[in-house]
């Protein structure tokens, strides 16, 4: 599989079999023979019951995983590439394609039945334009995972790294720290794809964690809120609650008084435990459990 890091080897593969890579799928191929090799070692496989691969291209970071897991499932959107796969992974065993949208599995029912709810690994080479949902679905989803490691555009792994209560964190900040601990593994120049996106990757782990480090009434609540908040991050979290949850404001305020959060705060100023608090105290003000939990997180 090590020719597939040279570019002529890559897009002769690709012309044999008919393939342009597709811009609207964040098709970015890595090129760089010492990338995949060292982030399979790193994501922990060979201490799992396997690995759940998402968007594996031409199977380079795929034949690297089947060599020290014991069963690889790659789940790939983009059907055209299949044939290709046939041909670059056939002599592996060891994995399984899947054909479909990782957004829109059932992820649960998946890892049952390949897996048998035995806890697994992630590892993923993720187009930037899904980064967030996917990390996000993964922590929120409650599935049994040992870690989650994922190739993301620089920047985003700065944000998914950063804790919340500091200006650089998101909504999916609260997300990461509440289901794991994230460190930043090794960076990955633009130049080690083809072609070359415009911006520099870096290569994140998370940890999963076996018990939160707050504890809240309703972890959906803590999520919608969280995401509330960030989506109007310029705005008081007052008035970017009320707004995403569709609340009163008087009610947020009143949370946000109980919480012993400032009215003035905003989003990037509250700690994780800030953010549980609050929660909290929406939770008890509401009085309406029925409105949070069992919806989409």
């Amino acid at each position: 599989m090590s020719h597939l890091s040279e570019p002529a080897s890559l897009r002769a593969l690709l012309d044999k079999h008919g393939l342009r890579l597709s811009k609207g799928l964040g098709q970015n191929f890595l090129i760089n023979p010492s990338v995949c090799p060292r982030m399979a070692e790193a994501s922990g496989a060979a201490d799992c019951a396997g690995v759940l691969e998402i968007g594996p291209g031409v199977g380079v970071l795929t034949w690297e995983l089947a060599k020290i897991s014991p069963k690889v499932v790659a789940v790939e959107l983009d059907k055209r590439l299949f044939p290709l796969l046939d041909e670059t992974l056939g002599s592996c065993g060891n994995v399984e394609l899947v054909q479909g949208d990782i957004l829109k599995l059932d992820l649960g029912a998946l890892l049952r039945e390949k897996f048998g709810g035995e806890k697994i690994c992630v590892c993923a080479n993720l187009p930037y334009y899904i980064t967030s949902p996917v990390i996000m679905s993964l922590l929120e989803s409650g599935l049994p995972l040992h870690a989650v490691t994922v190739m993301v555009q620089r920047e985003a792994a700065q944000r998914l790294c950063a804790p919340p209560g500091i200006r650089a964190c998101g909504a999916v900040s609260v997300s990461v720290h509440y289901r794991s601990r994230p460190r930043q593994l090794f960076g990955v120049s633009r130049g080690s794809f083809l072609p070359p996106p415009k911006v520099d990757s870096a290569v994140i782990r998370f940890d999963m964690l076996e018990k939160p480090p707050v504890q809240v009434q309703s972890e959906a609540l803590l999520f919608r809120t969280a995401r509330a908040a960030f989506a109007q991050r310029r705005k008081t979290v007052a008035n970017a609650v009320s707004a995403g949850l569709a609340l009163e404001k008087g009610q947020v305020e009143e949370a946000l008084a109980s919480a012993k959060i400032a009215s003035t705060a905003r989003a990037e100023q509250l700690t994780l435990e800030q953010f549980a608090a609050l929660a909290d105290s929406l939770w008890d003000i509401t009085g309406k459990a029925n409105l949070w939990e069992g919806e989409g997180i």
